[in-house]
């Protein structure tokens, strides 16, 4: 895991990562939960244009058990390593960090002799992760300057909270513990990001275990009960410093994206939907005066439909809500892109000025109503853009449609089949549909993708381009 020299794949800044070589193969997550008794499943899929299996799975790796429900995933090491504040600047990005959202396991495999087989070097079970962290529900991975950060959006104690993050060593992956020191009136936890030059951390909520895993629940989600709030944290000391409450309208703040460039202090957060308007909303959070402040910058409309196009979740209000569910943001700052899976739109933002961004692009594929095919599948495709990731040097975006195997079911009921699909995008704005590239993997449901040697939602940077 150690090296004489940093992993080549390490860049100390994003302007640099920007000129890395393209990938030529991804990751992954294949989720199985719920439908036939299979494992889940970590794809290997062709991205190199030239190869004559571009689009085409290479592998499969069935995970050892059934049930796990796959979500997000990463790296055990990345750019992060090189900052200042980092011990280990000779790690080498080598194993997958595989969390089960529903078991509560997780993965360690290994994606050396070969990266286009990855072989299961270590499980962790969930007991051992209940007994540790007191956290459960494991789902987003991030490789920190000082350890492997995961967060758990339940508790040890079943359906309650709080959820939190806790770490794993970077060379045996033992379970170190929770990580907060003083979390204040914190209890819901979804994602979390960092501005490590400026030892910030950001968290947002979205519910607990028993207002998801089921479905989303109606009458919670009327009553605002689901997370509306990002926290801000002191990452040296480990406590809580500030908590905004974007309204209890604003229902479930998942993805948080930060500026790449560690001299800035803004990010973007996306807001799924409004019991307003059903709308979905971006929040920028910045810095002003020594204080954390957010605004709403980006609204999207939810569109009429007739009620026989609606699952039974809608037809009451006669329209289908964006549902925004993933965000991305250029390694240069300029791009923002965002996943309407309910909709069935791409949305790619102009955001040079982070608050006042200007849309520049939109893709339309599935959606709850539209059902819009692709050039390689001409009928009906159930589901939405959902995951997003984007190359380093910020031209080709990955998307694929499965969200969480019950959610998918409440809003796509005849079944949605996984997908992944592939956009080429304009250096100046814009983006196009690659007609050639479309993986169909039936009822295996895709949801992360992981570029080879990083991507923009991978990799932290400690100085500026």
């Amino acid at each position: 895991m150690s090296r004489l020299k940093p992993d080549p794949t390490f860049y100390p800044s994003p302007k640099m990562a920007m000129e890395a070589p393209p990938e030529t193969y991804g990751y992954v997550a294949g989720l199985n939960y719920g439908r036939n008794g299979k494992a889940d499943a970590i794809l290997v899929v062709d991205l190199d244009k030239s190869s004559s299996k571009f689009g085409q799975i290479i592998s499969q790796t069935d995970l050892p058990h059934v049930g796990d429900e796959l979500h997000h995933f990463g790296w055990n090491a990345c750019s992060s390593a090189l900052c200042p504040s980092a011990g280990h600047p000779h790690l080498e990005r080598r194993y997958l960090i595989i969390p089960g959202l529903r078991s509560s396991r997780v993965y360690i495999y290994d994606t050396q002799p070969d990266p286009l087989r990855p072989r299961l070097f270590k499980t962790i079970e969930p007991e051992e992760i209940l007994a540790k962290t007191g956290y459960s529900r494991p789902h987003t991975v991030h490789c920190g300057p000082d350890g492997i950060y995961i967060n758990g959006i339940g508790s040890a104690n079943g359906n309650g909270g709080p959820g939190g993050i806790f770490t794993l060593d970077h060379f045996n992956f033992d379970v170190i513990g929770p990580w907060e020191i003083d979390r204040g009136d914190q209890e819901l936890a979804y994602d979390f990001a960092w501005h490590i030059a400026h030892d910030t951390m950001i968290t947002s909520e979205w519910a607990k275990p028993n207002q998801f895993e089921n479905g989303v629940v109606p009458e919670d989600l009327l009553a605002g009960k689901y997370g509306h709030r990002l926290h801000f944290w002191d990452m040296r000391k480990r406590r809580k410093t500030q908590s905004i409450d974007l309204g209890a309208d604003q229902q479930m703040v998942l993805e948080l994206r930060p500026a790449h460039d560690p001299r800035k202090t803004y990010g973007f957060a996306g807001v799924v939907i409004s019991l307003n308007d059903l709308s979905a909303n971006i929040w920028t959070w910045y810095k002003e005066n020594g204080k954390w402040e957010a605004k709403k910058t980006i609204t999207i409309p939810a569109q009429p439909a007739n009620e026989d196009d609606l699952p039974p979740l809608l037809k009451g209000f006669k329209a289908v809500p964006p549902l925004v569910s993933d965000l991305n943001l250029s390694l240069d700052d300029r791009f923002l892109y965002v996943s309407c899976w309910g909709t069935g739109e791409f949305h790619q933002y102009d955001v040079s000025d982070p608050l006042h961004p200007q849309l520049v692009g939109k893709i339309e594929i599935g959606g709850i109503a539209r059902k819009k095919g692709h050039p390689q599948h001409k009928g009906r495709l159930l589901g939405g853009p959902q995951m997003v990731e984007l190359s380093r040097d910020g031209k080709r975006v990955y998307v694929t449609n499965g969200l969480y195997s019950t959610w998918d079911d409440q809003f796509y009921p005849d079944q949605l089949e996984g997908w992944m699909v592939r956009m080429d995008a304009d250096p100046n704005g814009g983006m196009e549909l690659d007609p050639d590239f479309f993986v169909q993997t039936g009822e295996l449901r895709l949801h992360q993708v992981r570029l080879e040697g990083g991507d923009a939602s991978t990799d932290s940077y400690c100085y500026p381009s």
